[in-house]
């Protein structure tokens, strides 16, 4: 009996597998939480090479005692770089929930393919545009489509339910 169950278990994982939306969702979703985990990089980076650390323990390759504390600063770069992680920490997250809350409510195809398209363009819009950095209004404009984007989902999520 216990085996059956997880045999059903399975065989409804595998059919969300083959729903092309969840998978559409899936794809999406690791392309910008990539994007997101790549921040961090560009963080460490921007720190490295700009020498600017905030916790005294990492400054220890460049020096001891008072001669490592000049490397205890901030740095705009490092700082636009932290600002721009947090934006997608603000943002992709609830994209992740209720994108994924969305790809199983049942959308068609092309409008969901179009929702997880502008959003993932859009986040990768607003990281250029913070890094480089763009004038505005280009970043504040890419994140208003992609917080346009969740909204949406989110909005045809409570419908669906609301319509059971």
């Amino acid at each position: 009996m216990r085996s059956s169950v997880r045999r059903g278990e399975m065989a409804k994982s595998t059919q969300l597998i083959d729903n092309e939306v969840f998978r559409a969702y899936a794809t999406y979703t690791v392309i910008v939480l990539l994007k997101m985990m790549l921040m961090s990089l560009i963080t460490a980076y921007f720190r490295i090479t700009r020498k600017a650390f905030v916790n005294p323990e990492d400054t220890a390759s460049f020096g001891k005692g008072d001669s490592a504390k000049k490397f205890l600063r901030t740095d705009p770069d490092v700082e636009r770089a932290r600002r721009g992680h947090l934006n997608d920490l603000e943002n992709i997250v609830p994209f992740v929930g209720i994108g994924l809350l969305y790809a199983l409510s049942g959308p068609e195809l092309s409008t969901a393919l179009l929702h997880f398209r502008i959003f993932a363009g859009a986040r990768i819009f607003h990281t250029l545009a913070y890094l480089i950095p763009l004038p505005q209004p280009g970043r504040g404009l890419s994140w208003a489509v992609g917080y346009s984007v969740t909204f949406s989902m989110a909005y045809k999520v409570v419908k669906t339910v609301l319509l059971l």
